[in-house]
């Protein structure tokens, strides 16, 4: 017999069950807990929840397979997926099952319960959808890129036009590709054009095609764009940069579905989902009256915003392992590794290219970057390159971790004695500028006496002079 207000819940930490339980009876559900998928599929033969909260990584089986027990047994029940291992294939595979929500711990408790409250009210789960696998890959585990995740999800179940929107490098192909591997029109076509790179008298004709004798060069009939694209995906990138004219017909397309070839008299009829991508505030074009406001709001049914590397740093070292994998296999290379003061330089970096930038750097590591393991100093020098004011104490510190190793690693002795006599010389440098030479002044900052800095600016001295001696000899001194 069904409980009428009945949440269950399906994980195996006992905190998760508890916070949970607690969370939802105070919202006045009542509320059954369990550790396993058996557990679960032995319960629903005598009653029914309102909506099922389940944990992915179960001790006996995957949690999304109780998706499946429920269609064996008929029963409609709204799924909520949790996972603190959350990634785009899982995400994706989620709800192409068909799980009403999919959630990445840790949660944030009113969203929960927000999502219980709207399964709830919804009654059923969202439709069973054959399961697509494309090679394209998005990763990150930062929240910002959870959620991109969670949109691709939901979007693998229809051909509704989207806009991808991000700087440049951010990855919006390799959403696009992804959208469409994961949607009905995977075993179509996915053809890309980046509109910003032909000339414009030259777009129509790529985008649509044109027959024999149109204009001068048209030797022959050509095949566009979205004739390419039938039964399968047509990606526009950069389509911020679409001249006007242009922009009209391709709102027609759109709105009517038919077109012509350029010099054409039969109509086409296109069977294409569009994707666009831009990097620029199309907004504010529309405001300055360079793009249609119509043909915005046609591109804009769904928007995946692509954040900027540097707003999602966690997602670095990840990002960055992979692509050193990725590229030693393309190039029969041995893999190297990132030491972590490596990463956190690349973490604290702006990265203005995006992820395309930080592939690029991994393919020019792979190849010139000596030995297996990848130290700060083989960043390029503008990565690694700081102001007095923005270097931190834990980064000055992690160079000279980094110099103490390579010393090491080079059979080199007597790093107690050089280090020490180098850090003196730094610290006297700089009280010195800073006093302007005034070596009273200077002892003082430094904590010293001021016969202490002198006898050691005399040991510097000497130091350099018996440097100096060798050098002055082979060049004829005396």
């Amino acid at each position: 017999m069904n409980t009428t207000n009945d949440i269950w819940v399906i994980d195996d930490d006992e905190a998760i069950r508890f916070v949970l339980q607690r969370a939802l009876r105070r919202r006045g559900y009542e509320v059954t807990c369990f550790e396993t998928v058996g557990d679960v599929r032995a319960a629903l033969r005598k009653a029914q929840p309102r909506a099922l909260l389940t944990d992915i990584r179960l001790p006996d089986a995957d949690g999304l397979s109780i998706v499946d027990t429920l269609g064996e047994l008929d029963l409609d029940i709204p799924v909520i997926a949790m996972t603190a291992f959350a990634d785009l294939d899982q995400a994706v595979s989620a709800f192409q099952k068909g799980v009403f929500e999919y959630l990445p711990k840790p949660f944030d408790l009113d969203q929960v319960l927000s999502v219980v409250e709207r399964a709830v009210a919804a009654g059923q789960a969202a439709p069973v959808v054959e399961e697509r696998t494309g090679g394209n890959r998005l990763l990150g585990e930062s929240q910002a890129m959870q959620e991109v995740f969670r949109t691709i999800g939901r979007l693998s179940r229809s051909d509704i036009s989207v806009l991808i929107t991000g700087e440049t490098g951010s990855g919006k192909e390799v959403v696009a590709r992804v959208l469409h591997e994961n949607s009905p029109r995977a075993r179509g076509p996915f053809v890309a054009i980046n509109t910003a790179a032909i000339p414009a008298e030259l777009l129509e004709s790529e985008l649509f095609g044109h027959e024999k004798g149109s204009f001068t060069g048209a030797h022959s009939r050509r095949v566009g764009r979205f004739e390419e694209a039938a039964g399968g995906t047509l990606f526009l990138d950069e389509i911020g940069d679409m001249p006007l004219a242009l922009q009209t017909r391709l709102l027609r397309v759109l709105a009517e579905g038919d077109y012509y070839r350029v010099g054409g008299r039969d109509m086409l009829r296109a069977d294409a989902r569009v994707i666009a991508a831009t990097h620029q505030d199309l907004e504010d074009k529309v405001r300055a009256g360079n793009f249609r406001e119509d043909l915005y709001h046609r591109l804009n049914v769904i928007r995946i915003e692509l954040p900027p590397l540097r707003d999602r740093s966690e997602d670095i070292p990840i990002l960055a392992r992979r692509f050193l994998v990725q590229v030693a296999d393309e190039l029969g290379l041995e893999e190297k590794r990132l030491l972590p003061e490596t990463i956190a330089v690349m973490q604290s970096y702006d990265w203005p290219g995006n992820v395309r930038q930080l592939l690029n750097l991994c393919r020019q590591l792979c190849v010139m970057a000596p030995g297996d393991q990848i130290f700060p100093a083989d960043l390029p020098a503008g990565m690694t390159r700081k102001s007095d004011a923005e270097a931190s104490p834990a980064e000055w510190s992690e160079s000279v971790r980094q110099w103490a190793r390579r010393e090491l690693m080079a059979g080199r002795t007597d790093l107690w004695g050089r280090g020490l006599a180098e850090l003196e010389r730094i610290l006297i440098d700089c009280a010195l500028d800073q006093t302007g030479g005034q070596r009273q002044k200077a002892a003082e900052l430094l904590g010293l006496g001021r016969n202490t800095l002198t006898r050691k600016l005399q040991k510097f001295d000497s130091e350099q002079n018996d440097d100096d001696e060798p050098a002055s000899q082979a060049a004829g001194g005396t």
